[in-house]
């Protein structure tokens, strides 16, 4: 004896609903984390390419063995003027919070390097996470799949999330 109309339409219903609550939490949670995590290591990176930048100075300072420097200063707004300093012996690091130490070259560089090594190890616990939350949505999409009865795909025309 077969289960009666109402009640496979009933179970067709709660399965689409099923289908389209998972795949709001994909859109609407899994996704947006995503984006949020990818956006953060990508400030992490480039926070690393400024004290890397800044390390490269220091280094050409050092080597020039000049104490004098004719720089160009922003006064905001992309707007320039010609700085000379006398002594450019000691130079003022910006360590966070938008406060500032002023510290000679040895120094900064020290700051450099263990600035940069804590940078690099919260990128890479950074780019775990991104991959957990994309292991999520994965599993999240291989479980629709299987709700809506759908064959596996191939390698080949799988493509990445993000």
């Amino acid at each position: 004896m077969s289960p009666p109309a109402d009640a496979n339409a009933n179970a067709n219903a709660n399965v689409e609903q099923k289908v389209l609550q998972y795949e709001q939490f994909i859109n609407e949670v899994l996704r947006r984390d995503l984006q949020k995590v990818l956006e953060q290591r990508d400030s992490v990176y480039e926070k690393i390419s400024q004290h890397l930048q800044l390390k490269n100075t220091i280094l050409s300072l050092q080597e020039s063995g000049s104490r004098q420097l004719k720089t160009d200063v922003d006064l905001g707004c992309n707007f320039f003027v010609q700085a000379e300093v006398e002594d450019s012996s000691r130079i003022f690091v910006a360590i966070g919070y938008g406060f500032f130490v002023e510290m000679t070259y040895e120094e900064a560089l020290q700051f450099i390097e263990k600035k940069t090594s804590q940078l690099t190890a919260f990128a890479e616990l950074l780019t775990k996470d991104s991959a957990k939350i994309k292991a999520n949505i994965r599993m999240v999409l291989e479980g629709l799949r299987e709700l809506q009865g759908l064959t596996d795909l191939t390698d080949s025309s799988r493509r990445e999330v993000f």
